[in-house]
């Protein structure tokens, strides 16, 4: 009865455990997350919109400068630049038969076709995935957590 969700980056992730454990799992939600399909890196995945993020890596790592030093927990941390540059070897097709949503965060005033996110978005779509919108930045959960949980309650249901 697992439920995985995967943002951003973490669809990477929740791809990658559904490719080598899908009996454990019992639905995937990618909220606003890459949707790689078999060889594919982050950076690749993303449609090379990491190239910036890459640019400022130190020390083989990317820091969160977005991060305020006065904002409170939870806050990211810098993130290692080479998963963003490693492939995911996939045995199965992306998502291994489970049950699949998307959700696609978009700014108010702002198009989803011009969403850093609609891509994968429209990967989904692709492969049959219910495709869910969300009025709302890449990281609604900071900013409107309870239209994130009414939305993922929602996808819970599909």
């Amino acid at each position: 009865d697992v439920i995985l969700v995967g943002h951003s980056y973490g669809g990477m992730v929740i791809t990658g455990v559904a490719d080598r454990i899908p009996d454990r799992i019992s639905r995937l939600v990618y909220l606003d997350a890459l949707l790689p399909i078999a060889g594919e890196s982050a950076a690749t995945a993303d449609g090379g919109q990491s190239k910036a993020l890459l640019a400022k890596a130190q020390d083989g790592f990317i820091p969160a400068w977005w991060v305020k030093p006065d904002k409170p927990f939870p806050r990211d941390v810098p993130h290692p630049a080479k998963t963003l540059t490693d492939p995911l070897p996939l045995q199965h097709p992306t998502g291994n038969g489970l049950r699949a949503v998307y959700i696609l965060t978009v700014e108010a005033g702002h198009a989803a076709k011009d969403d850093d996110f609609f891509p994968a978005a429209e990967r989904a779509r692709s492969l049959g995935w219910p495709v869910l919108q969300l009025e709302g930045d890449h990281n609604p959960y900071w900013f409107k957590p309870e239209k994130t949980v009414e939305v993922l309650e929602q996808a819970f249901r599909l």
